[in-house]
């Protein structure tokens, strides 16, 4: 008896999770398939909700700093105009071409906007004076990133297609048959049209660097 009570009180080995994982399932496959489809909802919307919330421009000039490109906007076409229409931050910093497959670029994008506030944090642009002589380097990052994409971000809204140059200006009109013609992507010409017009720096820079060899 005494042996059999010993036996009893002996901790048997823990499962390894391994051999639980090769264990067949105690419910059924339909049940573990409803779980799995409540749970990956659960976790897709979580992240677009996150997405969503953090494109607000809200979000984005609750750094201060950020507030001074967005001052900026305001003052532009892209943000009131005749037809009421307007934009956010993320429509040009973290837009994607509105399709299924280009969700990773949008995330990325996401991703690398946290560079503004690490450099928040860290002292690079935290003040109106920092930002502003950042303002060049940041503006060509973005500037780069459009033209690598052909100006996506601009033709979410602008379509040479569905333009009727009847109701453009004569050079308007021309511009963007040159544009066509010529395979020329919308920032290229339209560099500044909506924050501080800085790309005439580009071309002094350019003027530097030569002068300088």
């Amino acid at each position: 008896m005494v042996e059999e009570s010993q036996k009893e009180r002996q901790v048997l080995p823990k499962e390894s999770v391994w051999a639980r994982l090769k264990k067949p399932p105690k419910c059924s496959f339909f049940a573990l398939l409803v779980a799995g489809m409540a749970l990956g909802i659960l976790m897709w919307g979580g992240l677009n909700t996150a997405m969503e919330w953090t494109n607000r421009s809200e979000f984005c000039i609750s750094c201060h700093e950020m507030s001074i490109p967005y001052e900026e906007l305001k003052q532009t076409v892209h943000y009131k105009n005749r037809s009421g229409t307007t934009v956010n931050c993320s429509d040009c910093h973290v837009a994607s071409s509105k399709t299924p497959t280009d969700y990773l670029f949008k995330s990325f994008q996401k991703l690398m906007a946290a560079r503004d506030v690490i450099g928040k944090i860290t002292g690079v642009v935290d003040t109106p004076e920092k930002f502003e002589a950042h303002r060049l380097v940041m503006a060509k990052r973005v500037w780069e990133r459009m033209e690598s994409r052909d100006s996506k971000e601009c033709r979410n809204c602008h379509n040479f297609a569905t333009m009727d140059p009847d109701k453009q200006k004569a050079r308007s009109q021309i511009k963007h048959e040159e544009a066509q013609e010529d395979k020329i992507t919308c920032i290229e010409c339209h560099k500044g049209i909506a924050h501080k017009p800085i790309h005439h720096l580009l071309e002094a820079e350019a003027e530097a660097a030569q002068a300088g060899k």
